[in-house]
């Protein structure tokens, strides 16, 4: 199978980081599961991947724009992987994820939507929408801690994934779905804090958008 392949191809992954699992008995080994994770590496989907893969095998919500990256796309499509344009309300993307959940798969997807580059970020709404729209799927939280150190090659990492139950995901009354999508994500990072992703993390924090010089020749016409 292409996916149990791939999680053979990237074990020295999980070997150059140290990965050490923890709680791996939290995940039920059958039966619809949504698995909500912090994001602070691009490493983060491959190494929840393969902390979790001796108990699961997982479908990611992923940013649509890497189907059009020329061979990326029908790999994670063959791998069964959901695209979803963030921030763009794709409602279609969350109900493919239903229809897995209904079907008893398990379903990974990162409240933040993005990268943290180090910062506290709000939850988007996506989280809350599949819990509350899929009462019967078990919401297993999950921490990353150390992925960003990859970018410090020749030192190695020490990765730390650990599994957890949170501690109440039953929407509460009048709840709206960004509500609970942000208790799940504050108890994520009540436990592991950002961290800044990329090589300019080791010279002070996310790179920046440079801001564009006014041309003095226009200014004057």
């Amino acid at each position: 199978m292409l996916y149990d392949l791939l999680a053979l191809l990237f074990r020295p992954v999980a070997w150059w980081g140290r990965l050490r699992v923890e709680g791996l008995e939290e995940v039920p080994a059958t039966g619809p599961l949504l698995v909500v994770p912090n994001h602070d590496s691009q490493w983060d989907p491959i190494v929840v991947g393969l902390a979790i893969k001796p108990r699961r095998r997982l479908r990611f919500l992923a940013r649509a724009s890497l189907w059009r990256i020329p061979g990326l796309g029908s790999l994670l499509g063959a791998l069964g992987q959901i695209p979803i344009e963030r921030g763009a309300g794709d409602v279609g993307a969350l109900e493919r994820a239903v229809d897995a959940l209904a079907s008893g798969e398990a379903i990974c997807i990162f409240p933040e939507g993005g990268l943290s580059w180090g910062e506290r970020l709000r939850a988007r709404s996506g989280v809350g929408r599949l819990a509350q729209w899929c009462p019967d799927a078990q919401v297993v939280l999950c921490t990353v801690e150390g992925a960003t150190d990859y970018m410090r090659f020749p030192r190695r990492p020490r990765l730390r994934v650990a599994f957890l139950r949170p501690v109440a995901v039953e929407p509460r009354p009048g709840e709206e779905a960004s509500a609970l999508s942000t208790r799940l994500l504050d108890e994520i990072r009540d436990r592991v804090e950002p961290s800044p992703a990329g090589r300019r993390a080791l010279v002070g924090g996310p790179p920046r958008v440079r801001k564009r010089r006014a041309n003095p020749r226009a200014s004057r016409s």
